[in-house]
């Protein structure tokens, strides 16, 4: 889970999870709504394939990048789990 958070606590990475919620996306259609390079983009989605956050399907020559949300149930779940022990 530790890597989970690390991969959360940047706003990049936050915004391509975002991105990547409406529909499933390559990284040059991801690299499209930042200011930020390619490489960039990339060093990015590594990270959040290392916390599994995010998926990566090659179809042909693209590499597809799909959210993980069995990844997101297991942040969501651990947090329920501290609001019903706090009550």
């Amino acid at each position: 889970m530790n890597a989970i958070f690390k991969a959360l606590n940047d706003a990049t990475r936050r915004k391509i999870l975002e991105l990547l919620h409406d529909k499933d996306l390559t990284a040059g259609e991801i690299t499209q709504h930042f200011k930020i390079s390619f490489p960039s983009i990339s060093h990015h989605l590594d990270l959040l394939k290392q916390a599994k956050l995010v998926k990566a399907e090659k179809d042909g020559q693209y590499v597809y990048y799909s959210i993980n949300l069995m990844a997101i149930d297991e942040v969501v779940k651990w947090f329920l789990q501290l609001k019903i022990k706090k009550k």
